[in-house]
């Protein structure tokens, strides 16, 4: 079977890792990444152009496209693979609004009686910044995508204002904005495989977002996740599934816009229960390099069932124990990264680890830096101790200059006490 991945990041090489375990499949990755070089074709390809996508995928005649980032699904890559009649994991347009527009997201989680924040939203910066000087703390979101930069939580009044101006240079995507309440609590997420009714629950995920130690720094794409995390319990999971995926699928489907990919919910756990605070219509990164090592069983009948909308199982197999990922970033990041540094140490890392590709590329033969965040070392034990310990002692392995990661990826796991000596049970 031939499989297209479309993208070039880290969460792609873990797909495409996770694939190629599948016996009898062909891989092609557009436009891909060095990681990705060692388990399938690169092609290269503009991975947002519906044309150009159907084009390469009629070329190579795939039986499945796996759509890995989100702005390929916003620009409709998708309508145009299902016009073309080719089989594609990831929504359509119309449903990747969900991630496209978070005042989109926010009507269907209140047609659908989905728990999220209160909010309001402003198409006249003026009038947003009356109602922030009213409300004082605030959550202040750009409603388009603004790649990972258009959440700002303000403390007070001023915060709100401020915050408001700053998104304001974003552009188009702010030119609507949301203001929300503040949720108090810890963040996680679940990512869903959705047929368009029917879904499997993947265990849930913890991202850290914030640049330095302690969750201190500037927001950034992600310097790390571990699952499962123990915010959630199985029976608390299945909650999610009940009141957050299920009633979001429904609603979408009686619009006439089945959801048919990945559907990420970001959630709050508050003292009432967990609240959504976004939707994503893919896989999260780094969460999907963690949960793709989490996975036990064949991923391609999934993602085909997925796209068919006939997905039959119920439930999703995973292994015992736990991953951890830590990413290793530029310096400069998430501002203003430094590329063209050479990396070191990789054939020194232990063959049970896994080291996903995200900003790298290869010139004369070094394996050098091309992006802010360069490489996502991933490990897994029977302990989130020993999964953190292995992932850890696989970075010190790695070098190039002005490396730049955390050190307390999966610190709140460890921290609770569930977690001290016990194996983690299975989730999903």
């Amino acid at each position: 079977m031939k499989i297209l991945v479309l993208g070039s990041g880290g969460r792609e090489h873990a797909l495409v890792w996770k694939l190629a375990r599948s016996s009898g499949v062909s891989l092609y990755c557009a436009p891909g990444n060095p990681g990705t070089a060692q388990l399938a074709e690169n092609i290269y390809v503009q991975p947002d152009d519906p044309r150009a996508v159907v084009s390469l995928a009629r070329s190579l005649a795939v039986e499945l496209v796996v759509v890995g980032p989100e702005k390929p699904l916003v620009n409709g890559v998708a309508d145009a693979l299902e016009q073309a009649e080719i089989p594609v994991f990831g929504p359509t347009a119309a449903a990747a609004a969900l991630e496209g527009s978070k005042a989109f997201a926010k009507e269907i989680m209140t047609s659908a009686g989905v728990p999220t924040a209160g909010f309001r939203a402003f198409d006249s910066p003026d009038e947003a910044e009356r109602f922030a000087r009213e409300r004082g703390p605030l959550v202040v979101k750009a409603d388009g995508l603004a790649a990972g930069k258009g959440v700002i939580v303000a403390r007070d009044a001023n915060e709100a204002v401020s915050a408001i101006r700053s998104l304001g240079q974003l552009g188009a995507a702010a030119r609507r904005l949301l203001l929300e309440e503040v949720l108090e609590g810890e963040e996680l997420s679940v990512i869903a495989l959705c047929d368009g009714e029917r879904y499997l629950l993947l265990p849930p995920a913890q991202d850290h977002k914030r640049l330095g130690d302690g969750d201190t720094g500037p927001n950034t794409g992600g310097m790390g996740a571990y699952s499962p995390a123990p915010l959630l319990d199985p029976r608390g999971l299945e909650k999610v599934g009940s009141q957050v995926i299920a009633p979001t699928l429904a609603e979408l489907r009686r619009r006439g816009t089945p959801f048919r990919g990945a559907l990420y919910a970001g959630l709050m756990t508050t003292s009432s229960g967990p609240k959504v605070l976004e939707f994503n219509c893919r896989f999260g990164d780094p969460e999907a390099q963690v949960l793709m090592m989490q996975v036990d069983e064949d991923l391609v009948p999934l993602l085909r069932a997925c796209a068919s909308g006939n997905l039959a199982q119920q439930t999703i197999r995973m292994r015992g124990g736990c991953s951890v990922g830590v990413v290793l970033a530029a310096e400069g990041y998430p501002q203003n990264p430094r590329t063209g540094d050479e990396i070191f140490g990789l054939e020194s890392v232990p063959g049970d680890v896994q080291v996903f590709h995200a900003g790298t590329r290869l010139e004369r033969g070094k394996l050098l830096t091309a992006g802010g965040r360069v490489l996502c070392v991933c490990a897994r034990g029977e302990t989130v101790v020993e999964a953190k310990a292995a992932a850890y002692e696989a970075v010190a392995r790695i070098g190039f200059r002005g490396m730049r990661y955390r050190t307390d990826i999966a610190a709140r796991a460890l921290a609770d006490p569930r977690q001290s000596a016990s194996p983690i049970e299975k989730g999903g």
